[in-house]
């Protein structure tokens, strides 16, 4: 426990609660949500595997907040060294700006900064059989308690707002005809497209967190605010996670369904482990993610762990494999992030090229979305997911956006990646999104 206990050293107040009030207790931290303009809650929903380190993590109040400036990595690094903390926080998509000068054509809807991470005023975690709590506001778990929002608050969701997709099949087939040809000119390997539906209204997010999170049940799933911005997010797919020197990616290539029968679930996730496609676009974003890590690894330490493991979650079946690395001493954290980022998964390769080409055939600025969310711990670990099945939702403009795509080769169906899309939103949202356009 002492060692536990030392993970929160920053903070004066350290103290903790019994696993036996966690059913009672989480609902009300996701109701805070609503009223504190940092929070973050990063939840697996009970994924233990070689690389876990907590059941879930939740921190809000900014006690020290990064400004990222025009060098957000470089300040990322200083920000962390003159007070090694926990952090909490997101990087945008768009800091692909920063690592690669490629310049926007889409003008952002969210405004969030390319990067921004928080010391929390109170952070909480559960490991084990016990709930830890640092903070710089409450000096005991009575405090605590009395002041997170009552059971009375923490209501039925509202009904979810209809989505709609801008592109209908016609110019979505037109488009990844138009990525097949630059695909056949050699131009790229594969690229991830990917397409918005949007919607209109208010969105409670809290009650719908708590009402989609354990239907997805996703290992990396995140309820975060930034201002006025709330993400829903149920995501499978690890970015980077930091253990002393040792840097893990799991990039994620390969959806199927998950069957009506245990027959028909298991036909699909063979389809799926014996897909040459499929097993061809996990294997080009593996190599690029072992170069990505070869950039700041001390030599020979690159390894694949595991190579197109095949994982049911509740919604779908993923194919995910696994890159590990040794940070060679000359370099840190930050290093790994802006070498790697954004993540091979939600690009393509080459990586440049296969940018250069979504910004020109998307029709939309991802910003959070294929992005990442997570911690930094005052160690200098850290674990960041990839934001993709997620709800981005602007609290004063009641607008909310929810991205999807698929990965592009020259093999591909047009019409089939059109379907997996479909497919995502409609098991992140329950219902399946219209069409306003084609």
């Amino acid at each position: 426990m002492s060692r536990i206990y030392a993970q929160l050293a920053g903070y004066p107040f350290r103290f903790r609660l019994p696993a036996s009030t966690e059913e009672a207790l989480l609902p009300r931290l996701i109701a805070l949500e609503a009223s504190e303009p940092r929070f973050a809650l990063l939840h697996s929903y009970g994924h233990r595997g070689p690389y876990s380190r907590f059941d879930w993590l939740c921190g809000w109040g900014a006690h020290r907040q990064l400004d990222p400036g025009d060098h957000p990595f470089a300040r990322l690094r200083q920000f962390h060294q003159a007070k090694p903390s926990w952090l909490l926080g997101h990087l945008n998509y768009e800091l692909r700006h920063q690592v690669e000068k490629l310049p926007a054509r889409h003008p952002a809807t969210f405004g969030l900064p390319q990067l921004s991470f928080f010391e929390p005023e109170t952070l909480l975690f559960r490991r084990g059989a016990h709930l830890y709590v640092g903070s710089h506001r409450y000096a005991s778990a009575e405090q605590l308690l009395q002041a997170l929002p009552g059971a009375a608050s923490v209501g039925a969701p509202s009904s979810l707002p209809a989505f709609s997709f801008g592109q209908g099949p016609k110019e979505y087939h037109q488009a990844v005809e138009a990525l097949r040809q630059e695909l056949q000119y050699g131009s790229i390997y594969e690229v991830n497209y990917c397409q918005e539906a949007t919607a209109a209204g208010p969105l409670d997010a809290p009650a719908l967190f708590r009402y989609l999170g354990p239907r997805h049940a996703a290992p990396f799933s995140a309820l975060y605010r930034w201002n006025d911005v709330d993400l829903l997010c149920f995501s499978p797919e690890r970015y980077l996670q930091k253990q002393g020197r040792r840097l893990i990616s799991q990039p994620i290539k390969g959806t199927a369904p998950r069957g009506q029968s245990p027959a028909e679930d298991m036909r699909f996730r063979q389809e799926l482990a014996t897909s040459e496609k499929e097993r061809a676009e996990n294997i080009m974003i593996v190599d690029l993610v072992r170069n990505d890590l070869s950039r700041t690894a001390a030599p020979g330490s690159v390894r694949v762990e595991e190579l197109c493991g095949i994982y049911p979650f509740p919604a779908v079946h993923q194919q995910i494999s696994t890159v590990t690395s040794r940070l060679d001493a000359a370099f840190h954290f930050s290093d790994a992030l802006a070498t790697s980022f954004p993540m091979g998964s939600m690009t393509g390769a080459p990586k440049v090229s296969a940018m250069q080409l979504i910004d020109q055939h998307e029709t939309f600025n991802r910003e959070l979305y294929s992005g990442a969310v997570g911690y930094i711990n005052p160690q200098g670990d850290l674990d960041l997911n990839v934001v993709i099945r997620s709800i981005l939702h602007h609290r004063a403009q009641q607008h909310s956006s929810l991205r999807v795509g698929s990965a592009i080769t020259i093999h591909c169906q047009p019409e089939a990646e059109y379907q997996e899309c479909l497919l995502k939103a409609e098991k992140l949202t329950a219902q399946r999104p219209t069409l306003t356009a084609g």
